[in-house]
């Protein structure tokens, strides 16, 4: 597929897999995860980025957990009119902007914040844009937390190719997310497998 059909696939996405469908689900494993992984490592005044945050569930949870300087970027403007209607104190708080990842994490400056962190949005980046990931460590000052399918699910992430398709309809790509984050000059502090996907958290060095 083509860089922009991904991206207006994602942004247009209604039904399966929208901001909706996920705001039924609501928080989840990875969810508190990645709540007690910065609930250790930084505190509760700690400037975070969710990368594909859709309708918040998860920032919902580090909201709870106490955390305030909350912001969110999404390629789907559903995503928080969905917030407003389920986590309006999260959707009243925090900084939220609509627009595609490769638009919008440039305009941020070095070190804008403590933790980066996204949840199954960096395995649709489409390889020609990949340069993303570069731009992801250099707005973070201290942690990148990377929730992402490696395989985990017997439905997909198996086998040797590059890509899958996720219900036969858009592409899933396959990295090495430690190789690409320990290249860019992060230490792997923790790995943890869930039932879909895989934590990596990412240090610094």
């Amino acid at each position: 597929m083509h860089p922009e059909e991904v991206r207006q696939d994602w942004a247009e996405r209604s039904g399966r897999f929208s901001p909706a469908y996920y705001a039924d689900i609501g928080p989840n494993e990875v969810s508190d995860i990645i709540a007690s992984v910065l609930e250790h490592y930084v505190d509760d005044t700690a400037a975070i980025l969710e990368v594909g945050c859709g309708c918040g569930r998860h920032l919902a949870s580090l909201h709870d957990s106490g955390f305030g300087n909350l912001t969110g970027i999404d390629i789907n403007d559903e995503s928080f009119e969905v917030m407003a209607e389920y986590y309006p104190e999260l959707a009243r708080t925090g900084n939220f902007q609509t627009g595609a990842v490769e638009d919008l994490v440039p305009e941020f400056a070095d070190g804008a914040f403590d933790v980066v962190y996204s949840v199954e949005t960096l395995q649709h980046i489409h390889p020609e844009n990949e340069w993303v990931f570069e731009e992801l460590a250099r707005l973070t000052s201290d942690l990148l937390v990377a929730a992402e399918n490696e395989g985990n699910s017997p439905e997909r992430g198996r086998g040797n190719a590059d890509v899958s398709y996720v219900d036969d309809e858009f592409p899933l790509y396959h990295r090495d997310w430690k190789r690409i984050f320990t290249d860019l000059g992060f230490a792997q502090l923790i790995r943890e497998p869930t039932l879909r996907d895989t934590v990596r958290v990412f240090r610094r060095g």
